[in-house]
């Protein structure tokens, strides 16, 4: 790409994102859309704007999430949030400082040395673009000048370890203050109990739990909920459910049609067959209410066998004090490893009940089995990610579809092309992966849904790794210089080399194409708005239809943070090589974190909250990335024939015993409670019903039965124990 295409792309990323920030601060204003751009504020029955909207400043938006506080993160999106903007911060402050030293000594040595034609064939036929003369590449083979590009590279490290050792014990901090919180949470009084022996013979398993926990925990147990298997309990309460929002949905219409019609209204129908397409025709009002009294009886015959005779080796156990939880948590209770495992319990709205019940070598088999196939996946979409790399250049374009030749002679059309072209088909190739990989994640057992998203986070990071960034920089290189591998297979190696410093030009449109345009995309919401839109004017009828329309997402850091952590590696690893991507890399975390600050406070609402246990994982990414971009300099100065290149290796055993050193350091506190952090005074006693109930599945729990009726499932055991 030379220079005017690389221009031509930035300046183009940068007007669509004025015009979306532009669209967004008058779109926002509007009352009818405060729902899409102050969701989260309108649950927590805030004002959507702190003034009044027409006389709001339309930046004020700036103001607010640069003033925010970090309490203020906590209070509105919970400490999950919080962390991942001690995250962007982090990674913020490292390119900051690399950059404050970096550009002003990296790129006047590039841009001063002496023009030299090239001994290997390169990606640009031995001539370099305007861009690449102010990169690494530009330097001649054994010049004395790579000692300043040496010394960059021990610069980015000693960054990275001291802010992520900071970022760490400050993610630690967050993590404590709110397990301290003196608010009860559910959570903190219960443990989840998995791979539980079969029963001796005349016990049932409620007794079985009750009387093992109540002989190591005789003063602060409490009682226990054994895990059942509710598929078909979760099926009629789901028709259920969908029976009574039809009915108030067709309720909603006779009354409407009562107001604008006839005093009489028209009664609404629906068919009875498939999808409503085919079957009799039936008055909607009368055919629910009819299936709902119907299937209230029927749903509560099969919760009573559910709890009697469907119960599996799984139980929460609850207990009157979050120490003795938090003890319990972390203690072997079985000498099998198999039997009795204990670990903490998940929120309640996190857990994954159909995994609760698979048994302890099941999950271990499922979870090899699941990293066998990422592993094949990783291996064989390497093959389409390196084809699109090198079929979506215009060359390879006009050599497989020769009609597009005239088209392509047009400057401006070449150009945009030649600009947006490869990163617009990978973007849109990597976004079928991410549900593919959450559903392998849960494929292995896994408890709760944060835990699946952390390891669908870590899969979706290490395939975004192998096939985009070294995908990308090898797939390109090996198709643009297939010839001169064919005429000199040993000139491989030093062709890999050599074109890191062109394929910096790729990743730069690249990351500006996703700061830009990405959180542009971000703030405007068009997407949502669009939505909610079409579906309140044709769809939604009744309140809750309302509701469900606009209701939002969380901020997915199962894809979250893997996209960053793609940015942060070619970013370090193009930071010595191409050191003009660092203003970029700034530009790209700064603006995200401006921009997602004002998300988190005005729009996502949390799904689940793990107190922060993502950064363990990201701070051993961030260290992989790390790695990869310490051995790759090594292997470029190699190449460079830098004869004091060994000065390198250090490096990379430098940063697996850090990482190490954090781990045993750190890591400990994020996998279980500290009992001072459980200790903590609590602001008042707990109601350990209310903590019992929490944990109670929506399709098992019910008005009409008592504590009676669920006693095969549900233990009484020490009820009016205390409650200190």
């Amino acid at each position: 790409m030379d220079l005017s295409s690389f221009l031509t792309s930035l300046g183009t990323s940068f007007l669509i994102f004025v015009v979306l920030m532009f669209l967004f601060a008058w779109l926002s204003r509007k009352p009818g859309n405060t729902v899409v751009y102050y969701p989260n504020r309108i649950l927590r029955g805030l004002d959507p704007w702190e003034g009044g909207s027409m006389t709001r400043n339309p930046f004020a938006w700036i103001k607010e999430a640069l003033y925010s506080t970090e309490q203020e993160i906590i209070s509105m999106s919970g400490v999950d949030t919080a962390v991942y903007f001690v995250f962007l911060s982090t990674v913020l402050g490292i390119l900051v400082l690399s950059s404050i030293v970096l550009l002003p000594i990296l790129l006047p040595v590039a841009a001063t040395e002496e023009a030299h034609k090239l001994t290997n064939a390169t990606v640009s036929n031995g001539t370099f673009s305007d861009l690449d003369q102010l990169s690494m590449g530009h330097l001649k083979e054994k010049s004395p000048r790579l000692w300043a590009f040496l010394f960059g590279v021990y610069w980015v490290s000693f960054v990275t370890y001291v802010l992520l050792w900071k970022a760490y014990k400050h993610a630690s901090d967050l993590r404590a203050s709110a397990l301290m919180s003196p608010q009860a949470k559910p959570e903190q009084f219960a443990i989840l109990v998995r791979d539980i022996p079969d029963a001796s013979e005349g016990q049932i398993r409620k007794e079985q739990v009750d009387s093992y926990f109540k002989t190591i925990y005789p003063d602060t147990f409490y009682r226990s909920l054994v895990v059942t298997d509710n598929k078909e309990v979760n099926k009629i309460w789901e028709e259920l459910e969908g029976c009574k929002k039809k009915l108030a949905r067709a309720e909603a219409v006779y009354a409407i049609s009562k107001e604008t019609g006839n005093s009489e209204g028209t009664r609404p129908t629906n068919k009875t067959g498939f999808l409503g397409l085919c079957g009799a025709k039936v008055d909607s009002i009368e055919y629910y209410t009819k299936k709902i009294n119907e299937l209230t009886p029927k749903l509560e015959a099969e919760q009573k066998a559910t709890l009697r005779e469907k119960q599996q080796n799984a139980a929460l156990v609850f207990f009157t004090s979050r120490v003795t939880a938090a003890a319990a948590a972390q203690t072997l209770h079985a000498q099998l490893v198999d039997t009795w495992t204990v670990t903490e319990a998940p929120e309640p709205r996190q857990l994954l009940w159909r995994n609760l019940k698979i048994k302890f070598f099941q999950r271990q088999v499922r979870q090899y089995v699941v990293y066998i196939i990422v592993a094949l996946t990783v291996v064989f979409f390497m093959v389409p990610i390196a084809a699109i790399s090198a079929f979506t250049t215009l060359e390879n374009l006009k050599k497989l579809l020769p009609f597009l030749k005239p088209i392509l002679k047009q400057e401006a059309i070449r150009t945009v092309l030649e600009a947006y072209l490869p990163q617009i088909a990978l973007i849109l190739f990597l976004a079928f992966l991410p549900k593919f990989l959450l559903f392998l994640s849960k494929t292995e057992g896994i408890p709760s849904l944060s835990h699946a998203v952390r390891a669908s986070s870590g899969k979706y990071f290490y395939f975004t790794i192998f096939n985009v960034f070294i995908g990308v920089t090898v797939g390109g290189t090996l198709f643009s210089t297939f010839k001169s591998i064919e005429k000199d297979p040993n000139s491989l190696v030093d062709l890999l080399a050599t074109s890191l410093p062109a394929n910096a030009t790729y990743f730069l449109t690249f990351v500006a194409l996703k700061f830009f345009v990405g959180y542009g995309l971000e703030l405007f919401r068009l997407v949502p708005l669009i939505i909610f839109h079409i579906k309140r004017k044709y769809l939604c009828k009744t309140e809750a239809e309302v509701k469900a329309a606009w209701f939002p997402s969380d901020l997915g850091y199962g894809t979250r943070v893997p996209g960053d952590m793609l940015i942060i590696t070619i970013v370090l690893c193009y930071s010595v090589i191409a050191p003009l991507i660092l203003p970029f890399g700034v530009l790209y975390f700064g603006l995200g974190w401006l921009v997602l600050r004002n998300q988190a406070l005005k729009v996502y609402v949390p799904s689940y909250e793990s107190y922060g246990r993502m950064w363990p994982h990201i701070q051993v990414r961030l260290i992989a990335s790390l790695i990869l971009y310490q051995v790759t300099m090594f292997g470029y100065f190699g190449v460079k024939k830098f004869y004091y290149a060994p000065f390198l290796l250090p490096l990379p055993i430098v940063s697996l015993l850090y990482c190490f050193i954090c781990s045993k350091k750190f890591y400990h506190f994020f996998q279980h409670t500290a009992l001072e952090v459980a200790a903590h005074e609590l602001k008042e006693i707990p109601n350990m019903e209310q903590v019992y109930r929490a944990f109670i599945p929506p399709s098992l729990s019910s008005e009409k039965l008592d504590d009676d009726q669920f006693e095969d499932a549900q233990s009484n055991v020490s009820r009016t124990a205390s409650l200190a």
